[in-house]
Order: C-alpha cells, then structure tokens, then sequence
C-alpha cells in the first residue's frame, strides 16, 4: 500500500508545474532538487557556477540572491549529514545578500532568506549565537512588518516559534497556528515562479506534519507528509518521515 501511495504522489507531481520546471532546468528547481534529493555534489556544483557566474556579473541580483540560496541549502545539507561545511556556507549566504541590501534595505525575500541564514548560523556558532540570533529576529521582524502574509515569512516565524515553546503550552498553540497560516498562504502561491522566490513550500508542508504526529494525529500528518511528496517527490526528508509513520 505504501509503495503504491507514493508512486501515486509522484505521478501527481509529475503532471504538476515543479516537476517540469525541475526538468526544464530552472536555477530555483535546480537547487531545490540538489537539496530534497541530498545531493550534495549537484549543489555543490549549482554553488560553483552560480559563484562564477555572479562574478561575471555583480549587478545581477537575481544571480546573486540564487547563490545565496544555493548556499543556504548546502549549509542545510551539511547539518543534516553532520559533515564540514555549514558554517563557511550559511556565512557565505549571509555575505551574497549584503549587496543586495545595501541597495534595498526593504527588499522582502533578501532579508527573509539572510534572517534563515543567520538562524542557521547561530546554531552552529555556538560562541556568538546570541548576537547572530538578535540578527535573524532583527531581519525576520523587518521582513515581516513589509510583508505579513508572506508565505517564507510566516513560515519562518511559525518554525522559529515552535523550536522555543514548550509542547502543549499556548504559545506553542499559537506557533502551531501560525504554521497552518504559512501552508495556507503557500497554496494559495505558485509552486515556481520567474520573477520571484517560490521555495519553502515542501519544507512548510513536511513541517507541519510533523508536528500533526507530534499531536498524535497521524491522518493529518500523513495528509501534509503526502503532500510535501506532491511539491518534491524525491525529498528525502518526507520520505523518511512518511516510512516511519507507516511503520508505526
């Protein structure tokens, strides 16, 4: 049953915007893909000739914002396969969006992923972690203020706000709440987009099955687990994820 669910996901998906955008080649899906996947050597080469290619071109902010969301996955990847690497990356994140908000100090989706990044990083700069968090929150709350229903931006704060609330108390509820906004406000978004961020949707989806199971209640985790799948048939995570709620 399990087998036949998710090449059901996948077939669904693959009719779908992303999966053709992923095959046309979009920089966005190219690096998405990398990521869900875990590939760390495709990222790892998207990050290389992004880099160069922002070099040759410096003025190009829509280059520029790529490699630093290249980055911000490999950072992400590093942690999660506990290897070297997530610092030099989330740093060299933080450091490709500067230009761009040096130009544009309310640009909505730098600030956004540079606030990601500097989450991140204070967690594995354990020395000046607190210093780097005020940063996140200081760039989050900005982001934010411009945009409130900014589907990264919800998610971000939502994400944020469940790591440091206690299980059952209200501002978990509350956090909790704030995660079913973000999933809301990114299906009512497109999955890709040429002129705009559109990430965030899997990681939204996946996220709040989790916490669907943590509450005990499996059918709604499975629900956002599958649909995770549906946005990025090989996210690994969700895969994983989705096993060990079927094994139970």
């Amino acid at each position: 049953m399990f087998r036949f669910r998710y090449f059901l996901v996948v077939s669904l998906c693959c009719a779908g915007l992303l999966c053709r955008a992923q095959v046309g080649g979009d920089i966005e899906a190219q690096i998405l893909y990398a990521f869900h996947a875990e590939d760390v050597n495709q990222l790892a080469a998207l990050v290389q000739t992004l880099g160069t290619q922002v070099h040759e071109n410096p003025a190009d902010n829509a280059l520029r914002y790529h490699l630093a969301h290249a980055q911000y996955r490999a950072g992400l990847l590093a942690v999660l396969q506990h290897s070297r690497g997530a610092k030099a990356a989330f740093d060299e994140c933080v450091d490709d969006l500067k230009p761009m908000l040096d130009q544009d100090v309310n640009s909505v989706e730098p600030l956004t992923l540079q606030s990601a990044c500097y989450w991140q990083l204070a967690q594995v700069e354990k020395l000046e972690a607190m210093l780097i968090r005020e940063k996140a929150e200081s760039r989050l709350e900005s982001a934010y203020k411009l945009a409130p229903r900014n589907p990264r931006v919800v998610f971000l704060m939502a994400t944020d706000r469940l790591s440091r609330s206690k299980p059952g108390s209200k501002e978990n509820a509350q956090a909790f709440a704030q995660l079913q906004l973000a999933t809301q406000l990114f299906e009512g978004t497109s999955a890709t987009s040429v002129d705009a961020p559109g990430w965030g949707h899997a990681e939204a989806y996946l996220e709040l099955g989790r916490q669907y199971q943590a509450r005990g209640d499996l059918l709604g985790a499975r629900n956002w687990i599958e649909k995770a799948l549906i946005v990025a048939p090989d996210y690994k995570s969700a895969q994983r994820q989705l096993a060990s709620l079927v094994a139970r």
